[in-house]
């Protein structure tokens, strides 16, 4: 069996390949770089821009499925780089699948195309999408998870994944974030009721993957939905982050900022980066400032009842073997 996952080299797309190739199968991994620990695990790599039709095109040749993992992510930059690589690069792949009947497409999405600022506390995938985003990336993912869902049929079946804040040994995103706002005193708590939020380990958001690759076909039970995936274990979004501090061996923070001001704030940064262009993103974000202020986990009824999700790893676990990865990285 021959597999296409698109953003390969990445954190999630990494542990996809590996487990792929645990498997046996062939892989060929899809990414702009060069990442030697894929090609050590034995897959081939293609490099270029998923938004180029014709790369992509060529990636696809010859596979059984494509685990469509590659996205433009983060809380800032332009409109047109989000929707070039999220939606334009979406719709090459799933022309790249009809072109080569490939059979099979698992689409990572994400649980921030139904947050529409406001808490979202256990709900489920009859969500609706909001009518307005603040930010490219959910905008771009939402566009693109429904062409991804609309093109599922008897030659195509689909599936999207909704992984909330994955996190872990080797993360590129949510923990060296904070361990480096940490680290140079830019951390900062809100302020107010404890909001609880889902977050996902790393082995479990590509063991689900893998689940929903196994589980679909035209006609499954998985084809053409969308599932939340998470621990199931929400915690409040403050002792998430001195948790991450803590492995990382860093002091924790108490609350000191009141989610109003951080909205204002993220309001006057975004405006200033525009007009200033100031180099970097923002250090806060009127997106970033009400999904830290809101709650958001998630109901696993269906990812268990229709792809037998289960968390192998839970998170006292993962924060065990996070902590001794920070430890080895420190000899």
């Amino acid at each position: 069996m021959k597999a296409l996952v698109t953003g390969g080299g990445g954190f999630l797309g990494s542990a996809v390949v590996r487990r792929l190739r645990d498997r046996g199968w062939q892989v060929v991994s899809l990414t702009r770089g060069d990442y030697p620990a894929v090609t050590a695990m034995g897959a081939t790599q293609q490099r270029g821009d998923i938004a180029d039709p014709q790369v992509v095109l060529e990636a696809a040749a010859g596979c059984d499925a494509v685990l469509h993992v590659a996205a433009k992510a983060g809380i800032w930059g332009s409109d047109e780089s989000y929707y070039q690589t999220n939606v334009v690069g979406t719709r090459n792949v799933l022309e790249a699948c009809r072109t080569h009947g490939v059979p099979r497409l698992v689409y990572t999405s994400s649980p921030s195309v139904v947050h529409a600022g406001a808490d979202l506390e256990g709900v489920d995938e009859s969500t609706p999408y909001p009518e307005h985003y603040e930010a490219a990336y959910p905008r771009t993912k939402a566009e693109a998870e429904r062409m991804v869902l609309a093109a599922n049929g008897p030659h195509l079946a689909t599936v999207a994944l909704r992984p909330h804040l994955i996190w872990g040994p080797e993360d590129t995103q949510l923990v060296p974030r904070i361990v480096e706002r940490r680290r140079g005193g830019k951390l900062r708590l809100l302020a107010g009721p404890p909001k609880l939020v889902d977050t996902i380990y790393i082995d479990n958001a590509a063991d689900a993957h893998l689940l929903a690759l196994d589980h679909l076909g035209p006609g499954s039970a998985c084809a053409g939905k969308v599932y939340f995936i998470s621990q199931g274990e929400p915690l409040p979004v403050n002792e998430l982050i001195n948790r991450i501090l803590d492995a990382a061996g860093l002091p924790g923070l108490e609350p000191s900022v009141p989610p109003g001001l951080a909205v204002v704030a993220g309001a006057v940064l975004e405006t200033a980066h525009r007009l200033l262009r100031i180099p970097g993103e923002p250090r806060m974000t009127r997106f970033l400032a009400r999904q830290l202020a809101s709650a958001h986990w998630f109901d696993l009824t269906a990812a268990r009842r229709d792809l037998g999700y289960e968390p192998a790893i839970s998170i006292d676990e993962g924060f065990v073997r996070l902590r001794a990865w920070f430890e080895q990285q420190r000899i």
